[in-house]
């Protein structure tokens, strides 16, 4: 029989795998068909206004590296749920075990990943070929909103999932006021993809992330929510493969809605269906995303008040690198921040769990 280990350790492996070798095919596509922004820099900010630091910052890189790189992850997380689908299906029970795809765990999980990628991927492409930047952000953050209320009548209608919960005390029960609060959760996780901007940034801060939430469902007894998560894992630690400085393509879009969404799905999964905490540490677990939010947030309402920036650039990781910092210093930094945040809510979460 599969050991429970073997059964999330394979699917991550071929997602690796997988994405090492598509990788160089996909690259060679996206620079033929020149895939990158046709103007540098995001024209007017969150907050109204132009982004002049930024698009000095990023002239060059945005007009010139493909976009759409985040194919390379969510295609290989798909292929490889696939492939053990498949495999399940032709094979004997002692190889059904590596298929992860179940009703309970990782539909969800799936469903947005595959969700979030089509949406990015229309949003990148209207990126790439009209040079008037893609999808408005209030369709996307409508498009992110509707999964996320989808997803939150799914498990509070099917799954009968109405209570969050909350370490060392009860669980907060929440009734169908949890399909709405679901759907605020995913949007504050997407609002964190625009941590996608640095060479590596957003890849290794993903990778680390779903790392973390293998840990918590394979302690919580999810064998296959775990497997998916380090699949997402292996599959994104592929992309960073190609992503470290200098980048082969970005992320972009495609890749951190798919990320963002899925990963939402997973705080979830992991909470009330398995006697978690999978939401309360989501915060310190996504600290990197965290702080996106937080700093974009706080820049808007500085100058909407005070009529001044409180950041040279926000999200906070552009401050740093305005500031002088080199982007690889800022990438690794937030590589180190995310892995002692997530070991912190990864204890957190586990300790919860102890009677």
């Amino acid at each position: 029989m599969i050991s429970t280990a073997a059964r999330v350790l394979i699917p991550s492996a071929t997602a690796f795998a997988l994405g090492i070798v598509f990788a160089p095919f996909l690259a060679g596509v996206l620079y033929k068909t020149k895939a990158w922004k046709k103007r540098a820099g995001k024209g007017n900010g969150i907050g109204g206004g132009g982004t002049p630091i930024f698009d000095e910052l990023h002239k060059e890189r945005e007009v010139s590296t493909p976009r759409m790189g985040g194919i390379l992850i969510w295609a290989s997380v798909l292929a490889t749920a696939f492939f053990f689908w498949i495999f399940a299906q032709s094979l004997d029970t002692y190889w059904s075990a590596l298929d992860f795809v179940n009703r309970r765990e990782t539909w969800l999980p799936l469903f947005a990943l595959a969700a979030g990628a089509i949406a990015g991927l229309i949003d990148d492409f209207l990126e790439i070929t009209n040079g008037n930047g893609g999808l408005s952000l209030a369709r996307r953050l409508s498009i992110v909103g509707v999964i996320g209320l989808v997803a939150g009548w799914w498990f509070y209608a099917k799954l009968g999932v109405t209570t969050v919960g909350i370490p060392f005390a009860v669980p907060l029960s929440l009734g169908w006021v949890i399909i709405p609060f679901f759907a605020l959760v995913t949007v504050a996780i997407y609002a964190g993809g625009t941590i996608d901007g640095l060479d590596g940034l957003a890849g290794g801060v993903f990778a680390i992330i779903f790392m973390v939430y293998t840990g918590i469902s394979f302690g919580a007894g999810q064998a296959s929510l775990a497997a998916f998560t380090a699949t997402v894992a292996g599959a994104t630690l592929a992309f960073l493969w190609f992503n470290i400085p200098p980048a082969r393509f970005y992320m972009s879009e495609t890749g951190s809605m798919a990320l963002t969404l899925a990963l939402a799905m997973t705080a979830f999964s992991s909470d009330a269906l398995a006697d978690g905490v999978g939401v309360f540490v989501l915060p310190l677990i996504a600290l990197p995303l965290t702080l996106t939010v937080i700093t974009t947030v706080l820049q808007v309402f500085w100058k909407k008040v005070f009529h001044r920036k409180l950041f040279r650039v926000a999200p906070i990781h552009h401050h740093f690198e305005a500031l002088g910092w080199p982007a690889a210093k800022v990438t690794m930094r937030y590589w180190v921040i995310t892995i002692i945040a997530g070991v912190l809510g990864l204890a957190i979460s586990l300790l919860a769990r102890v009677p």
